[in-house]
């Protein structure tokens, strides 16, 4: 895979995780879920801007350069704390059935979109290989935060409490 179908692919990838994440955001009911996956749209459409300035620079001078990928969300060690803190102090809402069924499709999107960009890391140049390694480190960080979030709900019948953790602090 050359470097202008691999961003045209990951382009089609982050796409299709916003837009479920958008969708998600909109039939959620419990203002914390709907909060999660408001903030991970907008990580999303950061990812798409980011992959779109990116390739309109490759159609340009056929090169690209990597500019700091920035994250709204924490950091991987931050959410295992948070997740056992909730695991500690249950409380809160119970979410519905379709609320888990989006965390679900939410987590099968990410393992695909992680998939991707380990499948480019392993395989391009190493010149072009750093911008999708910073892809992979942020969709990892994903996968993380949306199993949080099915483990509370299997386990506890909660939502993870976003708004104790604030997903904006990184």
């Amino acid at each position: 895979m050359d470097l202008k179908e691999a961003l045209t692919t990951a382009i089609g990838y982050e796409t299709k995780v916003r837009d479920h994440y958008t969708k998600g955001a909109e039939k959620i009911l419990d203002p914390r879920g709907k909060k999660m996956f408001t903030v991970l749209a907008r990580e999303e459409q950061g990812h798409l801007a980011y992959l779109e300035t990116r390739l309109a620079e490759w159609h340009k001078s056929g090169t690209i350069s990597s500019p700091e990928l920035a994250t709204e969300l924490p950091s991987s060690q931050w959410i295992d704390e948070a997740k056992a803190k909730v695991a500690q102090s249950p409380a809160g809402t119970i979410a519905v059935q379709g609320e888990i069924e989006l965390l679900k499709i939410a987590l099968e999107l990410e393992r695909q979109t992680s998939g991707f960009y380990r499948q480019l890391v392993d395989t391009l140049t190493l010149a072009e290989r750093g911008l999708f390694a910073r892809f992979l480190e942020i969709e990892q960080g994903h996968l993380l935060l949306v199993q949080a979030e099915i483990d509370a709900l299997a386990g506890h019948g909660t939502w993870f409490d976003v708004m104790e953790f604030r997903l904006e602090a990184g």
